[in-house]
């Protein structure tokens, strides 16, 4: 059966600017579980092989969302490129978490246009570097998630924020600018952005939010990531309560894809990844708590 595609489609975010969101799946008219995926930091959801990942999930039977953040710098005209600067001027972490609640909100509403399509009671979301971190937080608060998966995910955000006299500039001048290496943009941060982590710093705790966790957790990192230190994942794995940790050897953060992805393959370090979290989405929830329990057992 080929795989159905519904793409750009738009929802009202909670922050007065839409979301736009993906769906991938089998249109069997059969209930599958639900993977939502979330872009990172200068990401949007058709960046590099995140339409073929897309495919891959849908070919194994579920029903693959991915949406761009409210204010990542892209819009409905252009989505994939950084063209609202102000907006991604005003992106924060608490509008991330809104954003993903919104998406996860519409997807489960009675009226959701793909209902039949959908095993409500099976929600997994899958985050990547920033969105890896987002991920870990709704997921310690959002009871209807069953399993996490995050590829090369941040652990912290505070050490994510510059110090001192640079922050103190940043303060006194109201905003930063950091290059996309992409495109040699220069994109804007409002000190907004650190005034708002600042005023919600417990809730955008990873580490608290992953020892809530009571739900299996796929982390995924590559050994020669030098965006996210391999660090990260070991802080996530000793965090995250029912945790399996891939270290990918000689992958980069994004696991050896680029963007543009034109080639009908992915890149071999990708694909294990892909392979090996579609194995622990198959994997009962039970049988992942009892797996860890014997291993610990093992271990201790």
């Amino acid at each position: 059966m080929e795989i159905t595609k519904r793409t750009n489609l738009q929802i009202d975010g909670k922050h007065n600017k839409p979301i736009l969101i993906d769906l991938i799946f089998k249109d069997d008219k059969k209930p599958k579980p639900i993977v939502i995926f979330c872009h990172g930091y200068k990401g949007f959801k058709d960046w590099g092989a995140w339409n073929k990942m897309g495919e891959f999930y849908a070919e194994k039977g579920y029903f693959f969302v991915k949406f761009n953040f409210s204010h990542n710098g892209t819009s409905p005209d252009n989505p994939t490129e950084f063209l609202n600067i102000e907006a991604f001027g005003d992106n924060n972490y608490i509008k991330e978490l809104d954003d993903l609640q919104s998406v996860i909100d519409w997807v489960l509403t009675p009226d959701f246009q793909e209902a039949q399509q959908i095993d409500v009671k099976s929600i997994n979301l899958i985050g990547h570097s920033r969105g890896g971190g987002i991920a870990v937080i709704k997921a310690a608060e959002e009871e209807r998630i069953n399993k996490l998966i995050t590829f090369a995910a941040v652990s912290d955000f505070a050490s994510r924020f510059p110090k001192e006299k640079e922050l103190e500039a940043w303060e006194k001048k109201g905003v930063q600018y950091i290059t996309n290496t992409r495109t040699g943009q220069q994109l804007p941060h409002h000190y907004q952005f650190y005034k708002n982590f600042r005023e919600n710093r417990e809730r955008l705790n990873i580490k608290k939010s992953a020892k809530k966790l009571d739900i299996p957790h796929f982390i995924a990192h590559g050994s020669n990531d030098t965006t996210v230190s391999i660090a990260d994942a070991g802080n996530l794995f000793e965090w995250s309560a029912i945790s399996k940790l891939l270290l990918v050897e000689n992958a980069d953060h994004v696991f050896g894809i680029s963007h543009p992805w034109n080639k009908d393959e992915l890149s071999k370090e990708f694909q294990h990844v892909l392979n090996r979290t579609s194995e622990f989405l198959a994997a009962s929830v039970q049988d992942l708590k009892d797996e860890y329990i014997d291993n610990d057992e093992a271990d201790s």
